[in-house]
């Protein structure tokens, strides 16, 4: 990794402007062009110094309070099927497949997030009904303990 890229992972990490020249800042402050910030993270990624590059919304912050986990015994046979099925569900945000443990069935998570629990009630429901799977618990974040990306 060069210190220009080195200078952008750090000048990114706590979020770029919602603007139309969201790397002018960042373009300025390492006198290069905004193409040259763009590239840079472009080759990052494709080099694998970096895995992705998006948005994380703060979803507290605009009132999405309801958190849920929901976990899902799913036959092993049908895992990889029900699992992109699962992931392909606008509401769903996470999807992963686990292990089974002595008391604990549940092999496949997923987490959705809504305004109300009633809300994220019902979409594992839906959920449940789109994938046939009804074995299922919903479980629901109290608190939030920590909401950062990982940092150079």
């Amino acid at each position: 990794m060069t210190e220009i890229q080195k200078q952008i992972l750090l000048l990114t990490q706590e979020g770029i402007p919602i603007t139309s020249s969201p790397y002018h800042e960042i373009s300025r402050q390492l006198a290069i062009t905004e193409e040259e910030v763009v590239k840079h993270i472009t080759l990052m990624r494709e080099q694998g110094i970096i895995r992705r590059f998006g948005a994380s919304i703060g979803h507290r912050d605009i009132g999405i309070t309801a958190n849920a986990m929901c976990v899902w015994n799913v036959p092993d046979e049908k895992v990889e099927d029900v699992g992109r099925l699962m992931a392909s569900i606008d509401d769903v945000t996470h999807c992963y497949a686990r292990p089974r443990h002595p008391g604990w069935p549940y092999n496949v998570f997923t987490m959705v997030h809504s305004y109300s629990r009633d809300d994220c009630l019902a979409i594992a429901k839906e959920i449940s009904k789109a994938t046939g799977i009804d074995d299922y618990k919903v479980m629901f974040s109290e608190k939030e303990f920590k909401k950062t990306g990982i940092r150079l």
